[in-house]
């Protein structure tokens, strides 16, 4: 066995210190797994099953529903029967339907084989990874869409979620396959994308997770989205990245009330994990609530404020603040956090009678100093500023005099300060004097 070195053991050390919290958080969660049959197919699929079992392994309750879109188009082709689509949803007849439903069913199996060579080296009195499946969802046809009647093509009319659940519970991995049966015994092909979304949304699922070779959203502007509301995403007026497919299941999963949805890429290895077990995660994250939020502090923000300051404290750039007197003026904070870690702080302290304001105790985590928080939480503190009655702002600073400038400050002196500021001012920091004018508007 070859001994990693020690770059590498620091590394893992530090993923799984990153990790940890998020291994509490999906614990006993479920969440439901697209895999498209291109992925099925793919030589990095048995990778993509070592992940899914790690999360099994972990306690997360794991729903998997497959595609087969290319095994199926293969098998009609090879069969000589000429199919068409409207939209994403291939019209099904009845000699299409006899290509599809082999080509679901190997599918399947060929799921079922990976994760059964995924358990089978397991240590001994380790638990056992089963997979299971059953009738859970019950069909109903389309029926005729853009003036064409779709036949044996379906969607899920409705879900056994107690049958579902209770297979859950004993720790299987249920794998759903695109084919349900309607009240009155006819076979129905459902679109697999779609499927994912409504079972998320039926099992009240915590996370849809869409498999996709293209998982970053890129806007028209060729700026990156990894993470973006349902809303914001309905606005973008172009984007590039995922099919719209991918994305209108997703849409369809946040609108039934999935808390999250992340699309991961299908080409890059590891990906599950990273998007998962990392705070900025590797794919797009799309929700119905921001990602990133900017709050008032409370009293319950105090130890990660203090995370922030103190190291900037210990190397002089900000002057000391006791936990007591931070606690005190916790109502005078902002902060901003991103997946229940505070990666920025700012506070406001005016002086009512001069119209002005001081902005103090600005601290941006370091991994994030690159991506806007600092800006956008001035921003922030500059109008909560202006609405308290404030005409003017300003900061003293010892290292980060032309970050300011750059944020419109400009260099003032002392004598411009309130009176009462000037007199608490430490000439042995000698800290710079900023100061900008806000605008009403």
């Amino acid at each position: 066995m070859t001994q990693a070195t020690p770059q590498a053991q620091q590394s893992f050390v530090g993923f799984m210190r990153e990790a940890s919290p998020y291994l509490r958080a999906h614990r006993g969660q479920t969440f439901v797994v697209y895999l498209g049959g291109d992925l099925v197919e793919a030589p990095a699929f048995p990778l993509v099953v070592q992940d899914l079992a790690l999360l099994c392994g972990i306690g997360v309750k794991l729903v998997l529903v497959h595609g087969a879109r290319p095994q199926i188009e293969a098998r009609l082709t090879v069969a000589g029967v000429a199919t068409s689509l409207v939209g994403d949803l291939r019209v099904t007849d009845s000699a299409t339907l006899q290509e599809v439903r082999p080509a679901i069913v190997l599918v399947r199996y060929a799921v079922e084989a990976q994760f059964a060579q995924v358990a089978g080296p397991r240590q001994i009195g380790a638990p056992g990874l089963r997979v299971t499946g059953g009738n859970f969802v019950v069909a109903r046809p389309v029926g005729v869409v853009a003036g064409t009647d779709l036949q044996f093509t379906g969607e899920a009319r409705k879900v056994d979620t107690q049958g579902l659940r209770a297979q859950l519970e004993r720790s299987d991995i249920v794998l759903i396959s695109p084919l349900a049966y309607s009240p009155t015994g006819e076979l129905f092909s459902l679109n697999a994308l779609a499927l994912a979304s409504a079972l998320a949304v039926e099992i009240n699922a915590c996370k849809l997770v869409l498999y996709t070779p293209e998982a970053a959203i890129t806007d028209g502007q060729g700026v990156l989205w990894r993470q973006v509301t349902a809303p914001e995403l309905r606005d973008l007026p172009a984007f590039k990245g995922p099919p719209a497919a991918v994305l209108d299941a997703a849409l369809r999963a946040c609108q039934g009330g999935v808390e999250r949805v992340h699309l991961v890429s299908s080409a890059q290895d590891g990906a599950l994990l990273l998007e998962l077990f990392t705070r900025d995660g590797v794919g797009t994250l799309i929700s119905n609530v921001p990602f990133d939020q900017r709050r008032a502090a409370t009293i319950e923000d105090v130890g990660g404020i203090l995370a922030l300051i103190e190291p900037l404290e210990a190397a002089g750039v900000l002057v000391k603040r006791s936990r007591a007197k931070l606690e005190r003026e916790i109502g005078r904070f902002e902060i901003m956090v991103r997946d229940g870690m505070t990666v920025a702080c700012g506070a406001v302290y005016p002086y009512p009678g001069e119209q002005m304001a001081e902005l103090a105790c600005i601290v941006v985590h370091p991994d994030y100093r690159r991506g806007g928080f600092g800006a956008a939480l001035l921003m922030a503190l500059e109008r909560q500023a202006l609405a308290a009655g404030s005409s003017c702002v300003f900061v003293l600073t010892t290292q980060t005099t032309h970050w300011f400038q750059e944020q419109g400050y400009v260099r003032s002196a002392l004598e411009d300060l309130p009176i009462a500021r000037q007199a608490l001012y430490n000439a042995q920091r000698n800290s710079v004097v900023l100061v900008k004018n806000l605008s009403p508007r």
